[in-house]
């Protein structure tokens, strides 16, 4: 089991590192969809459904991936919150 890692959240404070794309810091009323990328539940990853389609195209991680996933480090308290603001459910309908 590793250590987590932390990072000083200007909101939160010194929280749990955790990983999201770029495009779910976008101030924007899409909800970009919430793919997280790691079967362990403590490592905290995930993109949007944009990523996973760029991802599964280029058949993998390629520079052009990694540029296109704008990746940003968050707090796990900001991950939460991006999760709960990004995941698509059915019924649920966001304007581009």
């Amino acid at each position: 089991m590793r250590a987590n890692l932390t990072i000083k959240c200007g909101t939160h404070g010194e929280r749990v590192a955790a990983v999201v794309c770029g495009h779910m810091l976008l101030v924007s009323d899409k909800a970009w969809g919430f793919i997280e990328n790691s079967s362990e539940p403590s490592d905290l990853q995930a993109w949007c459904t944009d990523c996973e389609a760029f991802f599964l195209n280029e058949g993998g991680i390629s520079e052009e991936f990694e540029k296109f996933n704008d990746r940003q480090i968050v707090c796990d308290f900001c991950y939460a919150t991006l999760k709960a603001r990004h995941s698509v459910h059915v019924g649920r309908i966001s304007e581009a």
